[in-house]
């Protein structure tokens, strides 16, 4: 919990705060609703440019604490700000259905299974920044470069299988016509979400335990 609060109250960017109002683009017309998940993964990527700027590698490990625990922490913040995320996605997609929720032709409409995509994007992301990140902690950039494109290439396929794929055709409906399915899927993805968070803090752990932060 100590590094928890260290990592707010140190490594903590205001895009942080910024990109979880984003969440009210699921009440534009017309517009990618998983691109909302996007934004968030850009803003970790300026948590982590940002402790790279103060040099918090060097500090945290003054501290009485591994290095595991350090990336667990890091990983743990990050993921805790994609759950307030998806809260309030989850809020705008209520508000949306109370306002009228009309049809989205660019991905899934506003509704449940929505909630369970934007898991997967998380998840994807997650498993695809924080190994790379951890292997070098100097180039949050290249990381990220790699999360963008697979978080990208995830929305336009959203987008393409909600023209093309009968079972995200039902999907993309909305609430409450194919409730069972969409709640199937929203559980798939959580699975996913807490699956791939958890490897990726295996797989970080261990490319951080390997890298030489005296270069």
């Amino acid at each position: 919990m100590k590094l928890l609060i260290k990592e707010w109250k140190l490594c903590m960017h205001p895009t942080g705060y910024l990109m979880l109002l984003c969440a009210a683009l699921v009440l534009v017309p017309g517009y990618p609703y998983t691109v909302s998940c996007f934004y968030m993964g850009l803003a970790i990527f300026f948590i982590c440019l940002t402790a790279r700027e103060n040099h918090d590698a060097a500090y945290t490990l003054t501290l009485p604490v591994s290095r595991e625990d350090a990336v667990r922490a890091r990983i743990l913040f990050c993921t805790a700000l994609e759950v307030f995320d998806l809260l309030m996605i989850g809020l705008m997609v209520l508000l949306k259905g109370a306002i009228g929720n009309t049809p989205n032709p660019a991905g899934l409409d506003a509704g449940l299974a929505l909630i369970g995509e934007g898991m997967i994007a998380f998840a994807l992301f997650n498993m695809v920044f924080f190994p790379i990140y951890y292997r070098d902690i100097n180039k949050p950039g290249k990381a990220f470069g790699f999360a963008a494109a697979a978080m990208l290439a995830l929305i336009v396929l959203e987008i393409a299988a909600t023209y093309t794929v009968p079972f995200f055709r039902m999907l993309d409906t909305p609430d409450p016509q194919y409730l069972s399915e969409k709640g199937l899927y929203t559980l798939a993805g959580l699975a996913l979400f807490a699956g791939g968070t958890a490897k990726s803090i295996q797989m970080s752990r261990k490319r951080f335990a390997e890298e030489d932060l005296s270069l």
